[in-house]
């Protein structure tokens, strides 16, 4: 008699190497640190773009409005603060990123107006040259 024959267990190959692992976890790593920092940068950029430190209104002459930047084109702008006649006016410099209020801005140019601002810290300058925010400006009527 003769014994059955039974099929041959089928052989694995070998698994990756250690060096081969250890290349595919330091990859995972950096993949996954490059991630986290892109997540943290971008949390970091909304949350100071969307939480105002201070706000409040300024008004005065705005004496110097222009349109500046290498790549992140803001509106950058002074105001002259002039308390009694003939006293050195303070100068207040903002920033603005709306057209539409930048129109309104040049509009009223050479009038006194009341600038309401919004300060924001921590934004890199391609979000402007200020922490000051323009959000909206109105004439001030005599």
């Amino acid at each position: 008699m003769t014994a059955p024959i039974t099929p041959a267990q089928p052989v694995s190959p070998p698994g990756p190497s250690l060096a081969r692992r250890a290349w595919r976890g330091l990859k995972r790593l950096l993949i996954f640190g490059v991630l986290a920092a892109a997540g943290a940068t971008a949390l970091y950029l909304w949350a100071a773009g969307n939480f105002t430190y201070s706000s409040g209104e300024r008004a005065g002459y705005v004496q110097k409005f222009a349109k500046k930047g290498w790549v992140c084109k803001t509106w950058e702008g002074e105001l002259a603060m002039a308390n009694m006649p003939g006293v050195m006016p303070e100068v207040f410099a903002f920033s603005l990123r709306d057209d539409g209020v930048a129109a309104e801005i040049n509009k009223y140019l050479g009038s006194r107006v009341t600038l309401h601002y919004e300060q924001h810290l921590g934004l890199p300058s391609c979000f402007g040259e200020t922490t000051y925010r323009v959000t909206s400006v109105r004439p001030v009527t005599p």
